[in-house]
């Protein structure tokens, strides 16, 4: 009784904020910020620094490598609770390829990568970086509820699991990465 009352306050509070498209600047931005965490974006974006970084800056090369890496454990993770949990999505007509490739909200892998990328930011890149992806978690989380392909209890679960997976990665970034380049050389 207590879950469908909590669910049911969620769908509430989530559909007040939704925004529609005729709120043509609020609607761009929310869009650009609700991609701005999709997973092929922050993927090739790390492969072209990790290339770009094996000749030119060794420590971009590290950083993104080992942000990569750690973006596809997360993303096993995420997709696992997502199967077991099988929320379906707010209903809605934005974000197609998100309702499409993946019905599932619970938790939302946007709000965890997001997390995930400025919490391990925090202890392997330049302060700069991590202060900026920090600041970008919870734009891209209220970005998801505004276009109306997450309810707040799937990105506010999905921040706090990003947060725990990312301190986790982080712990073992020491033990994983020689682990890593003794198989792939250059790889860190």
């Amino acid at each position: 009784m207590f879950l469908k009352q909590l669910l049911a306050r969620d769908s509430q509070w989530s559909k007040a904020v939704r925004i529609q498209p005729d709120q043509k600047i609020l609607w761009k931005i929310c869009v650009f910020l609700a991609h701005s965490g999709d997973s092929w974006y922050w993927l090739a974006g790390l492969l072209i620094i990790w290339l770009i970084g094996f000749f030119v800056s060794p420590q971009w090369h590290r950083i993104s490598g080992i942000l990569a890496f750690s973006l596809l454990i997360e993303a096993a993770f995420i997709l696992a609770v997502k199967l077991l949990v099988r929320r379906r999505r707010p209903e809605g007509d934005w974000g197609e390829i998100y309702r499409s490739t993946d019905p599932h909200s619970f938790p939302s892998g946007h709000a965890a990568r997001m997390a995930l990328i400025a919490i391990m930011s925090w202890g392997i890149a330049p302060m700069w970086f991590a202060v900026l992806t920090t600041l970008w978690v919870p734009l891209v989380c209220v970005a998801r509820v505004m276009m109306g392909v997450h309810y707040w209890s799937d990105v506010v679960v999905g921040a706090i699991m990003g947060l725990i997976s990312g301190w986790l990665l982080l712990t073992l970034v020491p033990w994983f990465v020689p682990l890593i380049n003794s198989a792939l050389p250059f790889a860190f």
